[in-house]
């Protein structure tokens, strides 16, 4: 079993909760949106998700034919997500170390879990390694602004109307333990040249890159404060042939 130090283990019933089937706010309404279309834009006919939590979007892309691989760290989530899919496979193992043979996978997701890896130096190597020529490697993240408040979210005035967001030791990497909805987990803050280096040195090219907004459609309140704070970046790296 992986060393379950960084709070997952303990809060994946809340995560489970949190999540249900459709996602939480920024993945159904910010996201989704964006990644499940990308995703199936090459149509890859194999597909790793590297960190999949309880399965979310392993079984979309299930639905939508494509034969995917789930791997993560926490046996918790991965008993929920075995229990939600019965036929599909998901597998302990860290992003570190991929147990894949080289060029493994026509697409390689990685869906707002950059954040949550120790070694993302290590991780980046290995999703391109197990990456096929020509393949996708299709990245959500939250954006260095974001991480870069520290945990210390919204500034709010007496009222409690939310006034700024504030940004500290930008170019400082460094992890932090995150409290929400009964969640604690430690999250991973780096500049955003520490993945775009990473990134470039391994060879593939950048495709798409994208800070999405939320959909039309999504609730308008709920809608404002992400439109105010740049929270999610999105970006597509292709290997060459």
């Amino acid at each position: 079993m992986v060393d379950m130090d960084n709070g997952w283990q303990k809060s994946a019933r809340a995560w489970i909760a949190d999540m249900g089937e459709a996602g939480d706010f920024g993945r159904r309404y910010v996201l989704d949106p964006v990644m499940l279309p990308r995703a199936l834009a090459h149509s890859p006919k194999s597909a790793l998700d590297v960190g999949c939590g309880e399965g979310r979007f392993c079984r979309m892309l299930k639905r939508h034919g494509v034969e995917v691989t789930g791997i993560d760290p926490t046996p918790a989530l991965l008993a929920a997500a075995r229990k939600r899919d019965a036929t599909g496979v998901y597998l302990e193992a860290t992003a570190e170390r991929l147990p894949f043979e080289d060029a493994s996978f026509d697409l390689v997701v990685s869906y707002l879990t950059l954040i949550d890896i120790p070694d993302i130096r290590a991780a980046i190597a290995e999703m391109a390694r197990v990456l096929k020529p020509g393949g996708s490697l299709l990245i959500a993240n939250l954006t260095s602004f974001n991480t870069a408040c520290a945990g210390d979210g919204w500034i709010k005035g007496s009222s409690g109307r939310r006034l700024h967001f504030p940004i500290d030791d930008y170019l400082k990497e460094r992890s932090v333990w995150i409290d929400y909805r009964d969640i604690r987990v430690v999250n991973h803050h780096r500049p955003l040249s520490t993945y775009m280096k990473l990134l470039l040195d391994t060879g593939l090219q950048l495709t798409h890159f994208d800070e999405p907004a939320p959909i039309a459609a999504t609730p308008p309140a709920k809608a404002a404060s992400y439109r105010r704070v740049p929270w999610f970046l999105v970006m597509e790296w292709v290997k060459p042939v």
